[in-house]
C-alpha cells in the first residue's frame, strides 16, 4: 500500500501536469496570439528571440528524452520506486511551465484567416484536442500523470499487447497528432506561435523513431506485431492538415 507521502506526491504532481497544460493553452492562444510590432525588426532583432525559444524549448526536450531512456528510468526508479513516472512528472510539468511563461514574442504574422476559412480551422481544432484527449484516454490518463504506478507493478501474464481500440487503430500516436493539429491550426499564425508550433513539432518528428525503437527492443516483439497492424504514424491525419490549410490559403 502507499504511503500517505507517497499519494501526496503523486497527487500533486497530477495537479501540477494540469496547471501546465491550462497555462499552455492559456498562452499558446491568448499571449502568443498578440501581435507584436515590427517597427523595430530586424535581422538580428527578430534572431534573437528565436534561438532563446529554440533553446529553451530544447532543455524541455532533453530532460524528456533522457527519462525515456531505460537506464535513466531504472535508476530514478531506484530510489524513487512506485514515484519513478511521478518524478519524470513534476520535472517535466515544472519546466513546461518554464517554457511557456519565458517564450519570447517573435515579430510577424504568418497568415490571418478570416470568415469561414477561420471557422474551418477552428473545426479542425476541435478535432484535434479531441484526438489527443482521446487517444490519452485509451491509455489512461492516470498513468500518463503517474498516480497509477502507486497502485502496484503489473503483473507478468503473458505478452504486452498494444491497444488498437479508439485511434490507436487508426494511427500509431494520435496524442502526437493532436498535438500537431491543435498547434497548427490556427486562424492567426503569428511567429511567436509559428516558432513554438515548428519547435515542437520538430521534436515530436525526432522523437518517434527514437522512441519506436526503444519500445521494439523493449517489448519482445509485441510493438512489432503492432506495426504491422497500425501501418501509419501520424498520417494521413497530419498530411490531410496540411493540405486542408493549403486549399484554405
Amino acid at each position: 500500500m502507499p504511503t500517505v507521502a507517497e499519494r501526496t506526491v503523486a497527487w500533486a504532481g497530477a495537479a501540477l501536469f494540469v496547471v501546465s497544460l491550462l497555462y499552455f493553452l492559456f498562452a499558446y492562444f491568448v499571449t502568443f496570439g498578440e501581435t507584436v510590432p515590427t517597427l523595430a525588426s530586424t535581422t538580428s532583432g527578430t534572431a534573437a528571440p528565436i534561438i532563446w525559444d529554440v533553446t529553451l524549448f530544447s532543455i524541455f526536450a532533453l530532460h524528456h528524452s533522457l527519462f525515456a531512456r531505460e537506464r535513466v528510468r531504472a535508476e530514478i526508479q531506484r530510489f524513487a520506486g512506485p514515484l519513478e513516472r511521478s518524478v519524470y512528472v513534476w520535472i517535466a510539468s515544472a519546466l513546461f511551465l518554464v517554457v511557456c511563461a519565458a517564450w519570447r514574442p517573435v515579430p510577424g504574422i504568418v497568415w490571418r484567416l478570416e470568415g469561414g476559412a477561420a471557422w474551418s480551422l477552428w473545426a479542425v481544432q476541435v478535432l484535434g484536442v479531441w484526438l489527443t484527449l482521446r487517444g490519452a484516454a485509451v491509455i489512461d490518463v492516470f498513468d500518463l500523470a503517474g498516480v497509477r504506478q502507486l497502485q502496484g507493478t503489473r503483473a507478468a501474464v503473458g505478452p504486452i499487447e498494444f491497444k488498437t481500440s479508439g485511434p490507436y487503430g487508426w494511427i500509431r500516436h494520435p496524442i502526437y497528432a493532436g498535438w500537431f493539429v491543435v498547434v497548427f491550426a490556427v486562424p492567426t499564425m503569428t511567429m511567436t506561435r509559428l516558432v513554438f508550433a515548428a519547435t515542437s513539432c520538430a521534436y515530436l518528428l525526432l522523437a518517434i523513431p527514437l522512441e519506436e525503437r526503444s519500445l521494439r527492443r523493449s517489448t519482445d516483439g509485441a510493438y512489432e506485431i503492432y506495426m504491422r497492424q497500425v501501418r501509419w504514424k501520424l498520417v494521413p491525419g497530419i498530411l490531410t492538415f496540411f493540405l486542408f490549410l493549403n486549399v484554405l490559403r
